[in-house]
């Protein structure tokens, strides 16, 4: 019995185009399988969130491509023509069900702001209190290379953030991870049980997808499966072509690889956000004594650790921090603009105020605005 999966009650679980569509055409009998198991879990008193890709796929469909799209302009059309089947696939199949289901498309320029990320977890919240099934993608139509999450197994790992789930279920076309590269004549290699951590030899394991309408491979799993477990959620990828997977999963049956949540280091949600989901505006270079300070005693960064500014930032803005060999450690968010950390950087806090006129304290960044991010300091 996997107890982190039994005993889940807030589920967030994510299906892949792969499953959903066969060469961008909708698999009507699994989205009724999908929907007939999340609405089981939900009759069990559990809250599940789905994130659905899908959406570039079927427009593509519908318009008659044999292509998810050849330029962002053509995805984002594609997207919006078929953000509407998907949204109507699952309408209509939860209905049957008496089912209500909301859809919340998000980009990650909507939620790196702290306010609105907030606002985000309390809409999620809201949903999941009035017994309506969230329906999550990320908003395509919108979204271009530099504000996106980049795929929906990110975007899931962020989703458990925001409604601090306990489980992440990545619905897929393979077994889990596999211990060696399948080939198409072999037979299929066995997979991984249970990983209790990410290690190198995990790594080299995990290969790509050559799904034409997907965007994630196993290496964005395990991306993903890292960042759920930051937040203290385990991970299970599974087949999502298997009749009853997704309830045997919840359940606790040995389905798929289980990625433990014990494997990394827990964030508070805050830091969470911090790490995974705000954008850095600029970069703080530190010399080898603040840089030490950070990862070995949990200290605030000081301006005399700083030794060059990158970037443009305002207060408050999130900031990465290097080592002497150009290695992020950390991230923060920064008590003073770059203009005047640029100013400060090298000196002591006493000179803060006769430098810059003002004082906002002797920290350019506290360290409960901090998240260290080197594996050292776990």
């Amino acid at each position: 019995m996997r107890t982190p999966a039994s005993r889940a009650r807030r589920i967030v679980v994510k299906v892949g185009s792969s499953i959903l569509t066969a060469a961008g055409a909708a698999r009507a009998r699994v989205f009724t399988e999908l929907i007939r198991q999340v609405a089981e879990l939900t009759e069990q008193g559990r809250q599940v969130v789905v994130v659905s890709s899908g959406a570039i796929a079927m427009g593509a469909h519908r318009l008659g491509w044999t292509h998810p799209g050849r330029s962002i302009p053509e995805k984002q059309a594609a997207a919006a023509v078929g953000q509407i089947a998907l949204m109507e696939r699952y309408r209509a199949g939860f209905a049957r069900r008496g089912r209500q289901v909301a859809q919340v498309l998000l980009t990650r320029s909507g939620i790196e702001d702290r306010e609105r990320f907030l606002n985000a977890r309390r809409t999620l919240a809201t949903l999941l209190r009035l017994g309506v099934i969230p329906i999550v993608n990320e908003n395509d139509t919108v979204s271009t290379e530099e504000i996106r999450f980049g795929d929906n197994d990110n975007l899931s790992a962020n989703v458990v953030n925001l409604v601090a789930a306990e489980l992440l279920v990545l619905l897929t076309d393979v077994d889990g991870l596999y211990r060696s590269a399948p080939t198409p004549a072999g037979p299929t290699p066995a997979h991984w049980d249970v990983v209790e951590r990410i290690t190198p030899e995990i790594e080299r394991a995990a290969g790509g997808s050559d799904h034409a309408f997907g965007r994630g491979g196993m290496i964005t799993k395990l991306e993903a499966a890292r960042t759920a477990a930051r937040s203290g959620a385990a991970t299970v990828i599974a087949n999502g072509r298997r009749r009853g997977v997704l309830l045997r999963v919840a359940s606790g049956e040995p389905e798929g690889t289980l990625f433990l949540p014990g494997q990394e280091r827990r964030l508070g949600s805050r830091k969470h956000w911090l790490a995974f989901t705000a954008s850095p505006r600029g970069e703080l270079r530190l010399d080898a004594g603040a840089a030490q300070a950070l990862l070995e005693r949990g200290r605030s960064l000081l301006p005399a650790g700083i030794r060059a500014v990158v970037g443009r930032f305002g207060v408050g803005d999130p900031v990465r921090c290097t080592d002497p060999d150009g290695r992020e450690i950390a991230r923060g968010l920064v008590a003073y603009s770059a203009q005047d950390v640029t100013r400060i950087c090298g000196l002591s806090t006493r000179q803060i105020e006769s430098v810059l006129g003002y004082s906002n304290g002797g920290e350019v960044i506290h360290r409960d605005d901090l998240v260290v991010l080197d594996e050292r300091s776990s």
